[in-house]
């Protein structure tokens, strides 16, 4: 099992692929914004809600039980590579079928989802590009259980680079619009794809077995509706907008969801990190590693909530920033998404005691609790505040059904938290983003905002301290890892030029 200085390391390795797929395209963004409009991005918002639901249903939720199953076969490496190949092979046959339909039907679907039929091969070519970023879910997954973070860290930020330079290349150059980020995904997704399987196949011996698929399929079947509401539930605040508001409301929405996604996937990048060792515990401990598990998840919780508190204290600054006065509107907008990816720490740790119980339908019938929460908030919202009601639909069904999932998940298997930190982290990082919804009135100066931005960050910075997440121990450590990665880099810079 990684010792905390290996696991703080491979906390920075899996922040790096972060920079790379969330900063880079946000860069770009002042770029993309004044050459495509509101409407552009509206158009591919609805044509991903799309993609992301076939890919969704074609992955049979496969994805979520061989993260669990790794575990199971871990000893043994010839069940391993069949458990993956296995599982590979039976979402690219599931892609195939679903991409057949995709095409004939692409007009019809495209005037059903988007409005217009003329968008038919954006809608097909976005499911393809999805799905070929997706597949490649498994090689990462493999990766970061083994805990070979490097080799994660090296293809995501790859493909991350090689998305960033084919999207200006079309946009900005080609000048073929919105259809040119699609196509910079497809190609990306096919390269690194690609790449991943031909080294995968030479370094894992390539076989199938059957009784492993078809173990992971009773798994992943209760999951299938779980993916199919899921995805409803996450996208319907989208496509509800362009229904009941417009393509350009949906665009602001979707771009203020992409800001905000970088606290998303900073904690994702954690996750990474702490996942394998929770069914580590889990797998060896059993009901007693619910005792540790707890206050070992603790920092991470404190560390990710850091990223919403930061994203929805200077989204007036980001925003200002990167887009035109004319996308302003998603500053509030992304204030209030930092909150509920805050909250969605949670969300992905209480599947994890459900799949290591084999109690997968359960998650099934509070996804649908979930869902039905969330649109019968998200409609009466967004036809009283637009987009912005959205985001607080999805905040507060987001905590309620959050709530649920979390006594359920407690009862299968009782994680010992820590309340008390775990309240106070969330005190403060409501209490700030709600000011700064509060004091963007024209009335108030820009300066009052940036005294509160700042006495945030120093109780946050304290409430660090009093926790002891914030210590000089671990101080100490960071600092020389990240100076032994400085003086490695420069050495190899060194050598380079020699």
């Amino acid at each position: 099992m990684a010792n905390k200085e290996q696991q703080i390391k491979n906390s920075f390795i899996y922040l790096l692929p972060v920079i790379a797929s969330t900063v880079l395209p946000i860069i770009t963004l002042p770029i993309f914004t004044r050459i495509l409009t509101k409407e552009d991005y509206g158009v591919l918002a609805l044509a991903q809600i799309y993609a992301i639901f076939l890919n969704g249903l074609a992955n049979f939720g496969l994805s979520s039980t061989y993260n669990r199953n790794y575990f199971e076969y871990r000893d043994d490496s010839k069940k391993t590579a069949q458990l993956l190949f296995s599982s590979l092979l039976f979402v690219i046959l599931n892609f195939f079928a679903f991409a057949l339909l995709s095409y004939h039907f692409k007009g019809a679907l495209a005037k059903l989802i988007v409005g217009d039929a003329q968008h038919g091969n954006i809608l097909f070519f976005a499911f393809c590009a999805q799905f070929l970023n997706s597949i490649s879910s498994y090689y990462y997954t493999y990766f970061k259980n083994s805990e070979k973070a490097k080799d994660y860290v090296v293809y995501t930020i790859a493909g991350s680079l090689i998305n960033v330079f084919l999207s200006l290349f079309m946009v900005s150059y080609l000048r073929i619009g919105v259809v040119g980020l699609i196509y910079s995904s497809l190609f990306t997704g096919a390269i690194i794809f690609g790449i991943m399987s031909y080294k995968f196949v030479t370094r894992l011996k390539f076989s199938l077995n059957k009784s492993i698929l078809f173990e992971s399929l009773k798994l992943s079947y209760p999951l299938t509706p779980i993916i199919f509401f899921g995805i409803i539930n996450r996208q319907f605040d989208k496509y509800m907008i362009g229904l009941m508001a417009s393509l350009g409301g949906v665009g602001i929405y979707s771009l203020a969801h992409k800001v905000a996604t970088v606290t998303f996937l900073f904690m994702t990048s954690l996750q990474n990190v702490y996942s394998p060792q929770v069914y580590k515990k889990m797998f060896d401990l059993k009901e007693d590693g619910g005792l540790v598990i707890g206050k070992y998840l603790t920092p991470f919780l404190y560390v990710s909530t850091a990223c919403a508190l930061l994203v929805a204290l200077f989204a007036e600054e980001i925003i200002s920033v990167l887009m035109p006065v004319s996308y302003h509107g998603a500053i509030d907008i992304v204030i209030v998404f930092s909150m509920y990816y805050g909250i969605l720490f949670f969300g992905k740790i209480t599947p994890m005691p459900l799949l290591f119980k084999k109690k997968t339908h359960i998650c099934t019938i509070l996804t649908i609790v979930s869902i039905g929460l969330n649109i019968a908030l998200n409609i009466p919202f967004i036809m009283k505040w637009g987009a912005l009601g959205a985001v607080w639909a999805t905040f507060s069904a987001g905590l309620i059904s959050g709530s649920i999932y979390f006594a359920v998940s407690q009862y299968y298997y009782k994680i010992k938290w820590e309340y008390k930190k775990v309240g106070l982290i969330y005190l403060i990082l409501f209490a700030s983003s709600i000011s700064m919804i509060l004091l963007r009135n024209p009335d108030v100066e820009y300066t009052i905002r940036l005294m509160v931005k700042c006495a945030s960050i120093t109780l946050y910075l304290s409430l660090g301290v009093l926790i002891r997440v914030i210590t000089v121990e671990n101080y100490n450590m960071v600092k020389n890892i990240l100076s032994f990665r400085g003086k490695m880099l420069f050495q190899r810079k060194k050598n380079l030029t020699l």
